[in-house]
């Protein structure tokens, strides 16, 4: 039995297929933050970008998903050093910090849907932005317990 390659390779060294099945489609990501002008802190909202399928926790338009959210954020090689704002049940922050990922994860259950049946996809509580006036957003600021597992 060969040893996964999220145990042998750096994510530097991934392929792009390889990186992208990293992804464990909770759509935690795709939760629109506020930052705190003050402090700093990033706030994470229950309202999902417009472009979030949430039944199924998938981009509806991946491909073309800069063009139509130019704020969208691509993650790269390049942005490991601030993976921190990343929920700490993802998996390239996990594996960023040298920690295992979850049996929950698609790529060790096997299964998609393992991230939904574990409760940590945001298709149990998210709802769009489009649903929302920006300037009420603030009344939709959840607590990080409620998300992170």
């Amino acid at each position: 039995m060969r040893t996964p390659f999220w145990q042998t390779k750096a994510l530097k060294q991934m392929t792009p297929e390889e990186w992208e099945s990293l992804c464990d489609g909770c759509g935690r990501c795709c939760l629109q933050k506020l930052e705190d002008e003050e402090t700093g802190e990033v706030h994470n909202t229950s309202l999902a970008c417009q472009l979030l399928d949430i039944a199924s926790c998938q981009c509806s338009d991946y491909e073309h998903r800069k063009e139509k959210v130019p704020e969208c954020l691509k993650l790269s090689v390049s942005d490991i050093p601030h993976f921190h704002w990343l929920p700490e049940t993802c998996a390239y922050r996990l594996l960023a910090e040298g920690k295992p990922l979850f049996d929950w994860h698609p790529l060790i259950s096997g299964r998609p849907d393992s991230i939904h049946q574990a409760g940590i996809s945001v298709r149990a509580f998210a709802q769009s932005e489009t649903t929302v006036p920006e300037e009420d957003w603030e009344d939709y600021i959840i607590p990080l317990h409620n998300i992170d597992h």
